[in-house]
């Protein structure tokens, strides 16, 4: 199996589709690299979507906890993409999540790299990553 390294650009792309892509991707043997991770959307209604990521849901008297999600966009992306793999616990699960590394931005080392980008939405109800972790 031959390894290739794929550099994803996730500004303005939707991120269930770059972390499926990647998570496909990384099964078959891929490095990926996932660049501006701050900048992906998630598509829908803003309301439903910070409901959903926030900490704290209230079902009926009670307060249940979580599933928690990490403060950082970068580490949110690369548990969209964890759970997106089969176990990433052991096996072959686990070596493609190893093959991951996900940043906020565009690091030094990669500005002159040939980058692609995945469905970039057109009139769509969306918001930014950042927004939603600024708002957990």
């Amino acid at each position: 199996m031959t390894t290739n390294k794929i550099i994803i650009n996730a500004e303005g792309c939707v991120y269930g589709r770059v972390c499926s892509y990647a998570a496909k991707q990384a099964l078959e043997g891929n490095e990926i690299i996932v660049l501006n991770c701050e900048k992906s959307v998630i598509t829908g209604n803003r309301k439903n979507i910070i409901e959903k990521y926030s900490k704290l849901r209230k079902l009926g008297a009670t307060a249940q906890r979580g599933p928690f999600y990490p403060k950082v966009s970068f580490m949110m992306f690369k548990r969209g993409i964890r759970g997106m793999l089969p176990s990433h616990r052991e096996g072959i699960g686990r070596e493609a999540f190893k093959r991951i590394k996900c940043y906020d931005g565009i690091p030094k080392e990669f500005e002159k790299e040939k980058m692609i980008k995945i469905f970039v939405p057109e009139n769509y109800k969306f918001i930014e990553l950042k927004e939603v972790v600024k708002m957990m």
